[in-house]
């Protein structure tokens, strides 16, 4: 039988560009390539995509693969049969790709942009389908779809940057009026923590809503919940199942991209120090929010458990979750008992599972 090939895509336009190259870094180094063609190919912050044909896969992080000298510019074509295309001066050479493991996190990669191309491709891809990609990458739909599945949440409001540009005094008048501080302001659209803040007064709240609008059109605005934070990994198709819960210290003022990537002043529990009887409650509400939104592959979903009654309060779910070597998936299913050279095989048998329905 031979070898399925797989195309590892990294990179990407978004500002989680940098953490895309780690996880990429992580897969290329635990995939089996006994079992796989492995064709790397990573997209640039202009958007050109390049096959990687190098094996030192250390220099992802560093930016150091683009210089690579066998490196050849690549395109994935959407027209079905032709798979992966990399041009050596005029000639195209062509590879059959049966799985693409999009390893991009944000704008373009998670959204359902990708999903789009792969679908017209007709090429298996690990992950969620277009529709459930969108949703879970837009916060603001997630909240509605959360709402619908009678999942607990922080309250949340929806402002514009047009709004804000044009009435940022009214819109100021209206948060204070619903929320008590100190809030969480975020891009409705990004992961990672990029762009979000905690403010704690008038001032502070109208600077995190002009930095959130830097990076999105749509900003969110929630109320502040006190608790500790709580993630659950989940993996599979139309039978999905929950991790073991971690938990996250994140030794700042919250989890931001600094305390995730930056600096060490983070700790993860696994298994995270809350009751068993609540840690069930924890994967019921992420399988529930999984199916809700119709996720398919893979996901991880933060919560929060207060610290006054233990109530479980969901925050957000990311359906490409970063695959670093600190990143809290692998770890959460390595300490369920799936390694992740596993995990990433049961990944992409879940891709090509999906493609045949």
């Amino acid at each position: 039988m031979s070898k399925l090939s797989v195309c590892v895509l990294f990179g990407g336009v978004s500002p989680e560009h940098e953490v895309s190259l780690r996880s990429a870094e992580s897969v290329l180094n635990n995939i089996d390539q006994s079992k796989y063609n492995v064709y790397p190919v990573g997209i640039t912050k202009d958007g050109d995509w390049v096959l990687y044909t190098g094996r030192d896969y250390s220099l992802l992080p560093t930016g150091q693969w683009l210089s690579y000298p066998g490196n050849r510019r690549a395109a994935i074509s959407p027209v079905r049969g032709q798979g992966l295309l990399s041009f050596e001066g005029d000639c195209v050479v062509r590879e059959r790709i049966d799985v693409v493991f999009p390893v991009l996190h944000g704008e373009g990669g998670e959204d359902g942009a990708i999903q789009g191309l792969l679908q017209l491709a007709g090429i298996a891809y690990v992950g969620s389908h277009v529709a459930a990609s969108a949703v879970a990458m837009d916060k603001t739909l997630t909240k509605l779809v959360a709402d619908q599945a009678k999942v607990r949440q922080a309250a949340w409001q929806l402002v514009t940057a047009g709004e804000l540009e044009h009435q940022p005094q009214r819109i100021l008048d209206n948060l204070e009026a619903r929320f008590s501080y100190p809030v969480f302001v975020k891009p409705a659209g990004t992961g990672s923590s990029v762009g979000v803040s905690k403010a704690r007064n008038r001032q502070e709240l109208l600077a995190a809503l002009e930095l959130a609008a830097e990076y999105d059109r749509k900003v969110l605005v929630e109320e502040f919940i006190d608790g500790r934070e709580i993630e659950v990994a989940v993996m599979g198709n139309d039978n999905p199942v929950a991790s073991i819960c971690g938990e996250i210290d994140s030794g700042a003022e919250f989890y931001d991209y600094e305390a995730k990537y930056i600096t060490d002043t983070s700790r993860a529990y696994i298994p995270a120090r809350i009751p068993e009887t609540t840690a069930e409650s924890v994967r019921e509400a992420a399988v529930r929010i999984y199916r809700a939104i119709g996720c398919q592959g893979l996901s991880r979903v933060d919560f929060f458990v207060t610290h006054k009654d233990g109530e479980v309060v969901f925050n957000e779910i990311n359906t490409l979750p970063g695959f670093t070597s600190i990143s809290m998936y692998p770890k959460l299913f390595d300490a369920s008992g799936i390694p992740y050279t596993q995990l990433i095989d049961q990944l992409i048998a879940l891709a090509c599972e999906a493609c045949r329905q």
